[in-house]
């Protein structure tokens, strides 16, 4: 059995941008899916998308591995601007358990390779299920398809859009933090403000020891409301994380 040698070769480049891609961007980078199923992903994902691919000149073994490294850099590139995008998640439920007294459990999580407490791991979680259960790991992965027609096998992705859309989603990925976890800043903030207005009023309360289980109570209230509109922040970032994938090439 022969097989044309330019056809595997387009195989080959675009396995190596998707297997960069599924590495880094998430729900894909999480450690509970397996680096075999990553792989035979992005071979399928190649396979698929081979054919409405231009083949690469044959120009030699040099010009072939300088593509591999491109390919990689590229789907690395690409899928970092994802993960920030989906990083908001985490640093909202960070943000919860800093405010709201669950910082002192903070553990190592070995699936997602942080350190973080209990909101953060369960935001983390909880957004990874969401992901797969209203298919946005689809979207982006059709997203990650679309650059192939912007960004050739041959080409390579403009460093200063890529720079601009990172400092960019930065600043935006503390907003949308923010944003997911302020109804409970501002009611942790208002138990913290009353609180101390009691303690003027009747300086013999302990107002630490009252303080901590009422904060306690009120964040895992808030948070039963807080992951009612959680798929909706997460069909919100899906969409927006395409845009910036599409925002980085051409």
């Amino acid at each position: 059995m022969t097989l044309p040698l330019a056809q595997v070769e387009t195989v080959m480049l675009a396995s190596v941008r998707f297997a960069a891609f599924l590495v880094i961007a998430p729900p894909f980078s999480h450690r509970a899916i397996p680096a075999q199923v990553k792989v035979m992903l992005a071979l399928g994902l190649a396979l698929a998308v081979a054919p409405r691919l231009e083949p690469l000149a044959d120009e030699g073994t040099t010009t072939f591995v300088a593509a591999l490294v491109t390919q990689a850099l590229t789907g690395a590139a690409l899928g970092f601007v994802v993960m920030m995008v989906f990083s908001a998640v985490q640093s909202a439920g960070g943000l919860v358990d800093m405010f709201g007294g669950f910082q002192v459990a903070a553990g190592y999580d070995p699936l997602g390779m942080t350190s973080g407490a209990v909101f953060q791991r369960f935001y983390q979680l909880l957004a990874l299920v969401l992901l797969f259960v209203t298919d946005g790991h689809l979207v982006v992965v059709a997203g990650l398809v679309r650059t192939f027609d912007a960004v050739p096998l041959d080409g390579t992705v403009d460093t200063a859009r890529l720079a601009q859309t990172l400092s960019d989603g930065l600043g935006q990925m503390f907003v949308a933090a923010l944003q997911i976890a302020g109804p409970m800043l501002v009611v942790l903030f208002l138990a913290d403000v009353g609180l101390g207005l009691l303690t003027r009023v009747a300086p013999a309360l302990n107002a630490f020891a009252l303080g901590f289980p009422l904060k306690v109570m009120l964040t895992l209230l808030m948070a039963g409301f807080a992951v009612v509109g959680l798929p909706h922040v997460i069909e919100g970032l899906t969409g927006h994380s395409v845009a910036e994938l599409l925002g980085v090439v051409p």
